[in-house]
């Protein structure tokens, strides 16, 4: 049988790791995470189309962040869709 103190460190290690995910979670839907990944995304299309040698990096790279974007809007409508379909409960 867990003794006291064994239990006691067993719920501190549980919410150490409950605070851990829900922190994780916030950063997955934070919009400074969305942000910055619009940027680099854009970053990254403008320095590869500047080496592809392809016209106007700086205004063709805008289509892929819109495209991120649009799909930050609509996959959380998708999923509450998904979890409503599937779930069993």
């Amino acid at each position: 049988m867990a003794t006291i103190e064994e239990l006691e460190l067993e719920i501190k290690n549980i919410k150490e790791r409950n605070n851990r995910v829900e922190l994780d979670k916030a950063w997955e839907t934070s919009l400074l995470r969305k942000l910055l990944i619009i940027i680099f995304t854009y970053i990254v299309i403008v320095i590869f189309f500047f080496f592809a040698r392809l016209p106007n990096p700086f205004i063709n790279a805008i289509v892929p962040a819109l495209a991120f974007i649009l799909s930050t809007l609509t996959m959380p409508l998708i999923k509450k869709w998904w979890i409503k379909r599937n779930n069993k409960n």
